[in-house]
């Protein structure tokens, strides 16, 4: 293989996220190493929520004559939870496709939007959840098992939070910026972390409320 074609699979390769190209070339030499610490930190988050996810395991059995899953949890409404998480990082997805590839921002901001009024809606329905919950006996202190509920799935509530409020910070930061260098980086940021919570959400949708109903 000749240099020339090692040092393009090199470009290609190199970055541990979305590579950009040549069109955001600052971005492209600028964020490998941000975006990289960015990954060791949700390895961390990932480490927590791990044991989160033991410690409700071990504490299947502990209702304490209480509320357990069945009495408590409501699949229909866990489901649309699950379709909204899933559709924002599609259409999450299609904001970098047109970072990338669209020279106009009009579609990165029409994708993002959606995104956000996606997770928006997403933690109405999980705060309608955990008050029906709460409306049958289900709270945090009733049981060791609804304590440790309420220790991984409101943490996760939290965590995706974070992420729209990030998001809308980043709208703002494109309104008054345009699209800069850290805007783009945020973006590519901001998307390592949105889907790190889809896919830590398939595993509390499928351990906690398939898992708990079964």
């Amino acid at each position: 293989m000749s240099s020339r074609n090692t040092h393009s699979l090199e470009g290609n390769s190199r970055h541990p996220g979305l590579n950009l190209g040549a069109a955001h070339a600052q971005e492209e030499d600028t964020r490998e190493e941000m975006v990289f610490g960015f990954w060791v930190f949700m390895m961390s988050d990932l480490i927590i929520f791990g044991l989160l996810f033991a410690t409700y395991v071990t504490m299947l059995g502990g209702t304490a004559g209480g509320p357990g899953p069945k009495a408590l949890f409501e699949m229909k409404s866990a489901f649309i939870e699950t379709m909204l998480l899933l559709t924002s990082s599609f259409t999450f997805g299609m904001a970098s496709l047109a970072l990338k590839y669209r020279e106009d921002k009009t579609r990165l901001v029409f994708w993002l939007v959606v995104t956000l009024l996606l997770g928006v809606a997403f933690l109405f329905f999980e705060l309608k959840d955990f008050h029906t919950m709460f409306d049958k006996g289900g709270v945090p202190s009733r049981s060791g098992y609804l304590s440790a509920f309420f220790s991984l799935v409101p943490l996760h509530g939290l965590h995706v939070t974070g992420a729209c409020i990030w998001l809308l910070a980043l709208l703002g930061q494109m309104a008054v910026h345009g699209l800069d260098a850290p805007v783009k980086t945020g973006i590519l940021r901001l998307a390592i972390l949105w889907h790190f919570l889809d896919i830590v959400w398939i595993g509390i949708f499928s351990l906690v409320y398939l898992g708990g109903l079964s």
